[in-house]
């Protein structure tokens, strides 16, 4: 923000930059708490989505130091988490659009060309600008500093790199130390001071090649000379403490939150602007305050609202004045912060939310988000939830306990060797680029969006294959928080194999009609009842604990697999048949949040009446589910020596291996080698050294 009070936005979208009148929330008077909050979360949330919180955020330990303007006329401070290195600062970057920049200026009658650099650079998009591998560009501005610490010169540039946002808008420039710095300074010629030498090697500022970021030993630091950086930098900062031209500080990279927007839609920021009484808040009474309706809309006459007069104008709540309402609405994640808690209480005309009923509903247990809301949506939504258990309206401290976030959909792109990367309609079916007739081949994959119009239509792909084809295809091909890539092969999987579910439902549908009475307990009515138990056991974990569905199908897809292996006359048993039926309508309930249409009409076919969306979800018999267990003894050159027991379903090459890893067998063949290792299927293995 600029001393006048305007500001530069640059908030979700690119635009160009100009200076406006804004709203802001301040979200940085909760930037330690949002921080320190991770710690509550750190078992229900990604890793991922907390550390690009933790970035985003961006919290910096160090000092501000003061920097006396050369001509005695004032001071300029900085903020460096590297106070060890001021010694080394040779001279100081500035944001172009600093108001102090066009000052040095003019009075070093440069402002001609200082004026087209910096309108030059507010062209360009600022994460461009800042980025590490964005050409650095400077000029000086004919204004000069002091070092604090040496009293030598120190040069004012102004430089694209440094933003206006972020900190003081001032950098103390240590090229030796600090690799934009360094870049920076070799492209000017400005001198290169070395302040800090790593253990075991000596810098020189002729020889170096890059700047050395890393800690070490002060050196040419006058008092603080040999101290190691980290002791330096508390040191340092108490010296700026006690001569008062310094102090420490926490800073960090968020920003108060920019909420105003110039258009029509979105929700009106509820003030009023009068001249005898400043900013009014609409009274409580004439609240929700309602857009005005049938406003022309074109982008060259900017916000619309500001031209709907008999909107605007109303009498000031306080004075009964003339007054004008606020033509700025709300960013559109203003209202998406806290949505979440209306639903708790939807019909309340009273309040915005019910304390009581908050306490009996939150926080969230499980919320599920993109992870491209990561450091935006998720940010906010804390920390509205701070701001209002501080106002006594929701409990705790945090909004959801558990996060999901989901990956994207991606789509396999083609090359041309002459236009590069091709959407799906430039190429043509042969393979060939549609412009130009070269061949193409597979590229890069890219993130599925409207604007890269390389989406799928799902209409398209619910008319040839059904909407449970295109779920099932999603669930199956990657874990929920992956990326997944779009695959026309995949999908045609997914079609095939509930073929499958279909084809064999429908061809047992007579005998699972005809089961009745209890199932008797033959070895293979076990068999059907534990891999059914076993695989609604697998399922409910991926499903209800790990949100893995990918393996919930691949298990379900293994019981299908061996269902179709079931004899015939097992079908028709009186004894197995209960068992089977049981299975299938297992399977179906399994399968229902997956392909529930298909479930659905199977679910009828086998005489159940009520929809299989109203069913609670199977309960799993443990002792049925656990697994056959074997005693397998092991005998080496003739003698017993072991012992161990598996699953009746584990391999012979598991068993094998589980033997040789047994301490016991170990003990008898370290050092010998092993001639012979006959293996008796679930009852001997036997071990000549």
């Amino acid at each position: 923000m600029n001393r006048d009070g305007t500001c530069f936005i640059h908030d979700q979208v690119p635009v160009t930059q100009r200076e406006l009148d804004q709203w802001f929330l301040g979200i940085t008077k909760y930037a330690e708490e949002l921080l320190s909050g991770h710690e509550e979360l750190r078992e229900g949330w990604p890793d991922n989505i907390l550390e690009m919180q933790r970035n985003w955020i961006g919290r910096s330990e160090g000092a501000e130091i003061d920097f006396p303007l050369e001509d005695g006329g004032g001071k300029i401070t900085v903020f460096t988490t590297r106070p060890d290195t001021v010694y080394g600062a040779t001279f100081m970057s500035m944001a172009p659009e600093h108001p102090l920049v066009m000052e040095f200026a003019r009075r070093a009658g440069r402002e001609a060309e200082v004026r087209a650099f910096v309108q030059r650079v507010a062209q360009q998009d600022k994460i461009v600008r800042s980025s590490e591998e964005a050409e650095k560009e400077g000029i000086f501005t004919g204004g000069s500093c002091r070092n604090p610490v040496t009293g030598s010169r120190i040069p004012i540039y102004a430089a694209n790199f440094v933003l206006v946002e972020y900190g003081t808008g001032a950098v103390m420039a240590v090229p030796a130390h600090d690799q934009r710095d360094f870049e920076f300074a070799k492209k000017y010629g400005l001198p290169v001071v070395v302040a800090i030498q790593p253990d075991g090697e000596t810098l020189t500022s002729g020889t170096m090649d890059s700047a050395y970021e890393g800690p070490g030993r002060m050196v040419d630091s006058g008092p603080f000379t040999g101290l190691h950086s980290e002791e330096g930098k508390r040191r340092i900062t108490a010296y700026f403490e006690e001569k008062g031209i310094g102090k420490g500080k926490v800073q960090y990279r968020l920003r108060d939150w920019g909420v105003s927007r110039q258009r029509y839609w979105g929700c009106p920021i509820p003030v009023i602007h009068c001249q005898a009484c400043g900013v009014v808040p609409v009274p409580a009474r004439d609240l929700p305050v309602v857009l005005p309706e049938n406003l022309p809309y074109t982008r060259e006459k900017g916000n619309p609202l500001a031209g709907a007069e008999e909107w605007v104008r109303v009498p000031c709540p306080a004075c009964g004045g003339a007054a004008r309402r606020e033509t700025d609405t709300f960013d559109t994640f203003f209202e998406s912060s806290w949505y979440f808690l209306r639903y708790i209480d939807p019909k309340n005309d009273r309040e915005p939310l019910d304390p009581e009923k908050m306490r009996n509903w939150m926080p969230v247990d499980q919320y599920i988000g993109g992870v491209e809301h990561a450091c935006m949506h998720l940010i906010y939504a804390r920390f509205f939830h701070k701001y209002l258990r501080d106002r006594g309206l929701a409990p705790g401290n945090e909004p959801f306990r558990r996060l999901l976030s989901q990956g994207m959909v991606c789509m396999q792109t083609m090359e041309c060797p002459k236009h590069g990367w091709r959407y799906p309609e430039e190429v043509d079916p042969e393979s060939r680029c549609r412009q130009c007739g070269e061949e193409v081949t597979v590229g890069r994959s890219m993130k599925m969006s409207k604007s890269k119009r390389n989406v799928v239509e799902p209409s398209v792909l619910i008319e040839r294959y059904g909407a449970d084809t295109a779920r099932l295809f999603s669930l199956f091909a990657s874990p929920p928080e992956k990326d997944l890539d779009w695959s026309e092969q995949g999908v045609e999987g997914a079609f095939r194999f509930i073929g499958r579910v279909f084809r064999l439902v429908a061809q047992r549908k007579e005998a699972v009609l005809r089961a009745g009475g209890p199932w008797d307990d033959s070895p293979g009515t076990r068999r059907v009842r534990r891999v059914t138990h076993r695989t609604l056991k697998k399922v409910t974990g991926d499903v209800a604990e790990r949100f893995h569905f990918n393996t919930a199908l691949a298990a379900i897809m293994e019981m299908v697999n061996f269902l179709y292996l079931v004899e015939d006359a097992d079908w028709e048993s009186p004894g197995t048949g209960p068992a089977l039926r049981e299975a299938i309508e297992i399977l179906l309930l399994m399968l229902s949040p997956f392909a529930p249409h298909v479930s659905e009409e199977l679910w009828e076919g086998i005489g159940r009446k009520e929809l299989v969306m109203t069913q609670s979800w199977p309960r799993f018999d443990e002792d049925v589910a656990r697994a056959e267990e074997i005693l397998v003894v092991v005998q080496i050159n003739g003698k017993l020596r072991s012992r161990i027991i598996v699953d009746a379903e584990t391999t012979e090459e598991e068993i094998r291996s589980r033997v040789m890893a047994d301490p016991r067998v170990l003990e008898y063949t370290e050092g010998k080698a092993i001639r012979k290792m006959v293996y008796v299927p679930k009852k001997l293995v036997s071990i000549v050294v």
